[in-house]
């Protein structure tokens, strides 16, 4: 029977200006013996390319992956200290140590001569680091640069060789004014006359993230609805899938606020600093406080707004935890809660700012019937 020749294919050697005709001739009779063996030759030349990029890729060091990662990430951290710190950190403890091992050949042994000897005295910078490791290997086996199990994950892992952190260095909460002192201390802050002083307030009566406030622009700002909408980059959240944008429902207040604040042209900061088209900077809250001669904090506001949630109110926790922008901690009813509760925590601020003003009614804020009807 007759049978079709297989369709010929073209095989190059490269341009007469870089190969020799001797060359040529040496790579033509290399491919012929290959398709003579049954081998074909376009397909090995690609076998090989292939191994020697593999190759490449296997020798890139744990230090090129790391500037690499921080160089693509640049543009969404915009906490200038926080880009700082992971090239200082991982100068500091992992680069004398894996730095210039290829990344794939990272083990969990090097993992833990990095983290033993700062584990228990420097607890927090510890865990960071280790978490910052975990995050450029992941990256690194993303872009095929290495295979296998991550040797600095925590949990199944690292967690049967360390003591946890929180035993070793129990978190130090941030210091907040008891909720009954807020009225007098909102009087106090009120007769300052500052666009900080106006940012620490109106941070208060939302319980709000500082960096949440110095960074707020006009165009998050709707003052007919009274919605404020808080980008992504600014929620605060350390988990990826809980990076949202978060509605803010604005009391009258917040608003009269907003309405009075001074504005510059070309700066789009709702609460402007001193230069340029800049926002107010990440100290200048805290150095309000200080002007206060307050022992507290600006996130310990946060706390206190809880604790006069809990133990003052009838509104439901989730309603407080909604407008704290806290995660749903169960995951069942994480998966059926599509709704942010704006409506009812439109009520909590508002309760919330009254109690501020000194104006809360004695066992004030919503009666549990009330606002189970509410609802």
């Amino acid at each position: 029977m007759w049978k079709s020749r297989p369709e010929a294919r073209e095989f190059g050697l490269g341009s007469a200006r870089d190969i020799s005709l001797a060359d040529a001739r040496e790579a033509a009779a290399a491919a012929r013996k290959l398709k003579a063996t049954g081998t074909d030759p376009i397909l090995e030349r690609d076998r090989i390319a292939a191994e020697k990029r593999a190759e490449s890729a296997r020798a890139i060091t744990f230090k090129q992956c790391a500037e690499t990662y921080i160089e693509s990430q640049r543009a969404e951290w915009k906490n200038a200290k926080h880009m700082a710190q992971w090239p200082s950190t991982l100068g500091t403890y992992v680069y004398p140590v894996i730095g210039s091992l290829p990344v794939g050949t990272v083990q969990r042994e090097s993992i833990e001569s990095i983290l033993r000897p700062i584990w228990t005295s420097k607890t927090e910078t510890a865990k960071r680091v280790r978490q910052r490791i975990e995050t450029v290997l992941d990256w690194a086996t993303a872009k095929g640069y290495r295979f296998g199990d991550n040797p600095a994950r925590w949990e199944g892992l690292l967690e049967h060789m360390f003591p946890n952190p929180t035993k070793v260095a129990p978190v130090k909460h941030h210091p907040a004014l008891p909720y009954s002192k807020i009225p007098s201390f909102m009087a106090r802050l009120r007769s300052k006359d500052s666009v900080s002083a106006r940012a620490l307030e109106f941070a208060i009566l939302n319980a709000a993230r500082t960096v949440a406030v110095i960074g707020a622009t006009w165009d998050e700002i709707d003052l007919a609805a009274k919605v404020w909408t808080v980008p992504p980059l600014r929620t605060g959240s350390k988990i990826p899938e809980d990076s949202a944008a978060r509605r803010v429902p604005l009391a009258a207040r917040s608003i009269e606020i907003l309405e009075n604040l001074p504005r510059r042209k070309g700066n789009p900061h709702v609460f402007i600093g001193g230069k340029g088209n800049k926002g107010l900077s990440n100290m200048a809250l805290l150095e309000m406080m200080r002007g206060l001669e307050s022992k507290y904090v600006p996130h310990g506001f946060r706390s206190t707004f809880k604790d006069w949630c809990s133990e003052e109110t009838n509104f439901p926790n989730e309603t407080s935890e909604a407008a704290l922008w806290h995660k749903v901690a169960d995951k069942v009813e994480a998966s059926y809660r599509r709704g942010d509760l704006f409506d009812k925590r439109r009520r909590l601020m508002e309760a919330w700012e009254r109690y501020c003003a000194g104006k809360a009614q004695a066992n004030e804020v919503v009666p549990i019937r009330a606002e189970a009807v509410a609802a």
